[in-house]
């Protein structure tokens, strides 16, 4: 025995219950760079593969971001970015526009038994993905953008003097950029 003469109890150790109704989404970072295939299947990264089918069914969410890569969410954190996009004032253009953007480019997905979701081809034309993406856990949701994109947009981010202005607006001053 590790621990001698110590009782443990559910909750001397934390409430795990409310982090798992929380889906862990918050849990969602890193890079990993898959394959799509030619019928156009991309593999979820491995280590969130099981999170996704306990916690969401592995009922997923695509649509489309302005930076030219897409956006995949778990069903329930999509349903609360789109009941916020519809609770917008439709009178409003540049809402039916964001709107359109990004619900009117948002069909579910589910993983199959090999943890792959079917991307699209509409979809991967929009974020120029051919055979190599990069799967970047954000948070509550991950981007996939091809991979020399990717690389890119990495390389100029590192030489921006704007993310160091930035990182000290924001309070983080401590992370090394």
């Amino acid at each position: 025995m590790l621990l001698p003469n110590m009782a443990f109890e559910w909750g001397a150790v934390g409430n795990w219950g409310d982090f798992w109704n929380r889906g862990g989404a918050d849990l969602f970072q890193g890079m990993a760079v898959v394959s799509l295939d030619a019928k156009g299947r991309l593999p979820v990264p491995a280590r969130y593969r099981k999170e996704l089918a306990d916690s969401y069914a592995s009922r997923l969410v695509l649509t489309i971001d302005r930076d030219k890569c897409l956006l995949l969410y778990p069903e329930a954190e999509w349903d609360k970015i789109r009941a916020k996009l519809t609770a917008l004032p439709a009178l409003n253009r540049k809402v039916r526009e964001l709107q359109r953007l990004l619900i009117g480019n948002a069909p579910d997905s589910e993983m199959d038994n090999q943890g792959r979701i079917l991307v699209p081809p509409k979809l991967q034309a929009i974020a120029n993905l051919d055979k190599r993406v990069a799967v970047v856990g954000m948070g509550n949701k991950f981007e996939l953008w091809d991979e020399d994109t990717w690389d890119r947009n990495i390389a100029t981010s590192l030489e921006d003097p704007d993310l160091q202005d930035l990182r000290d607006e924001v309070g983080i001053s401590d992370l090394v950029l």
